[in-house]
Order: C-alpha cells, then structure tokens, then sequence
C-alpha cells in the first residue's frame, strides 16, 4: 500500500507531544531549510548567483532551531563558488551540502551547479542551474505508541515502525542579475518535484522493496525572490544593506526582509522581520578574507513559550582570484555576501 510521508507527519503529530508536533509540521509545510542570514549563502536559494564576485568564496553555517524544544531542527550547510573564464566568456561554479535533522527526520541535498554569464543592461544577467540528490530518511524504529492511544493502531500501516531512505535526482535553476548598486534573482529548487520512495529496511540492511512497505515524499517545487543594495550614508564610513527574500511552494507564501548597517566594510548589524514567524537581530565581523557572522531568532508565534529562541552561526574564507587588470575590480562596489 503507497502512502505519503505527508499522512505520516500529520499522523505522528498527533500522537507525539505538541513540541514534536511544531517539529514536523514545519516538515510539511516547507522542503528547504530554513536560514536567517539567507544573504550569506545566496547560491543556496539560486544557482544564478555562483561566481558573481572575483572571489572564490567558500561558507559553512549551523543553525539550532527554537532552543529548549526537544528534537528540534538542527540544520548544516557549507557552500563554495568561484567565476571562471573560459576564453572570453565568464561561467560560475559552485557546489553544496546541506543536511538537516527534525525530530526523526534527517534529510541531505547536495548540489553541482553552472552558471552562465553575459553582460546586458548595464550589468551582469546570469543563467544558473544545479544537479544533484535529495536523501530522505525516517527513524521508524525509535517511533512509540502509547498504550490506550485513541487515534492510532501498533499495526497502524501509515506509520513506519522500521527505519526507511530514500533518495531521488534533483534539479534547480534561476536567474540572477547583478548591477553597480543592486543585485536581484529569481529561482527555483526542486524543479521537477521529485519523489522519494523511501523503502523499510530489511533485516539484512538492504531495503524491503513489496509495494506495501513504501512509503513517499515528494520535495515541493519552490520559487524564490531575492534582492538587496548597497546604500552609502554620505560623509561617513557606514553604509545601509537592505535585503528581501520571498519564498512560495504555491501552497504557502512567506516572506523575509532584513536591514543591515556596515562600518568601514568590518562592521556589521542589523535587523529582520520574517512575516508571522520571527524577529530577528544580527552582528558580523570581517576580517581580512575571514568573516563570521551570527544572529538570533525571537519567536513572534506561540512557540515562545516553550522555546527561548533559534540561534544561527556562519563562518567563510574569501581568495581573490585575479584574472586579468579589467577585472580585477570589477565587482568593488557590491557587495552580495
């Protein structure tokens, strides 16, 4: 019998705790992890956005969501991109890693991307895309019944009682357009809404292949809009960055926007809003070609009272990379990290 892992969110729900309930649902409703400092790491959101700089940037981050809540998501990432020129054409590479755990979820993307660049508008338009795999994997065995539960069955078939994976070719693609004082791009990941079958797994570690121990899921199609400046505050050394992202599954629609402060390009603090979910304040240093940043999640949902917020930590190495005197300064002006 095929059934959705989306039935089994909603099913351990109900039967776990209301901390595990705010775990999982989160899983519903969104595919893609979850970042605060979203600007950090844009080639997460669209391939379109590798290679924009002279720089080979490499990023890592760690995020721990609503602290205090048992087995709540905890999610990693690490990212690198670089340009590259190919005669006289400009490309951009990049890969990452992202992998993120809830409750007894634990998912894994990794990606390759390209992107390719051409010079129109009076700046820069790219084309990017990204190949790669999806994993997903449920805990089933550490799954638990209470005795005298009124809403689920031990032999519930909707609720797998034994570990289960599965894997499934991913792709995305977007558009990026980077001017002297804007950047702006379009994309969207999980573009052929894949589907996992994720099998039970035998005793003998291979995976249970009958079609009434399947189960699925099926990573949603989701669109992004991200765009941010550089204002300079004239006579002085700080200049404002403000930055939005918008997100949409074409099932829910959510939306981010983030205003930052930066002094003499070391220096820099902010604030964000995410709409019906949090409030968010931010501090980062740069060091040379080091840079780490961090920033704290205050609930603005229910969720407050049981948790004391989400913390999130990101770290990066910035190499330029000198292809010849044209470009050399070619991107001095913006900044998109």
């Amino acid at each position: 019998m095929m059934t959705t892992l989306r039935r089994l969110t909603c099913r351990i729900g109900v039967i776990a705790a209301i901390a595990m309930s705010f775990i999982v649902m989160p899983a519903k409703a969104q595919t893609d992890a979850q970042f605060s400092q979203y600007y950090e790491v844009p080639t997460f959101y669209n391939p379109g956005a590798v290679g924009q700089t002279d720089l080979l940037r490499i990023r890592g981050g760690a995020r721990m969501q609503w602290v205090g809540i048992d087995n709540a998501p905890r999610t990693f990432i690490a990212t690198a991109d670089m340009p590259l020129r190919l005669g006289k054409q400009r490309i951009g590479l990049g890969v990452i890693v992202n992998q993120e755990s809830a409750g007894l979820y634990k998912s894994l993307n990794l990606g390759a991307q390209l992107a390719y660049k051409l010079r129109k508008l009076g700046g820069e338009f790219t084309i990017g895309l990204q190949l790669g795999m999806y994993d997903q994997a449920f805990k089933g065995s550490e799954v638990y019944l209470p005795d005298g539960d009124d809403y689920h069955e031990g032999t519930d078939e909707g609720i797998p009682t034994q570990d289960i994976h599965g894997t499934a070719f991913d792709v995305g693609a977007g558009i990026w357009y980077v001017h002297k004082y804007f950047h702006a791009g379009i994309s969207c990941t999980h573009l052929t809404s894949p589907t996992i079958a994720m099998n039970v797994e035998s005793a003998s570690g291979g995976s249970e292949t009958s079609s009434d121990r399947r189960f699925e899921f099926q990573a949603r199609r989701t669109l992004y809009f991200m765009a941010g400046c550089n204002i300079p505050i004239k006579n002085t050394l700080f200049e404002i960055v403000p930055s939005l992202l918008v997100k949409s599954d074409f099932i829910f629609t959510t939306g981010e926007i983030t205003a930052r402060a930066r002094y003499k390009k070391f220096l820099s603090f902010g604030v964000g809003y995410r709409w019906n979910d949090a409030v968010i304040a931010t501090v980062a240093a740069e060091i040379k070609n080091f840079f780490i940043a961090y920033s704290y999640d205050y609930a603005t949902s229910a969720i407050n009272r049981a948790s004391s917020g989400s913390h999130e930590v990101f770290a990066g190495y910035s190499l330029k990379l000198d292809f010849s005197d044209k470009n050399k300064n070619r991107h001095k002006s913006i900044r998109i990290m």
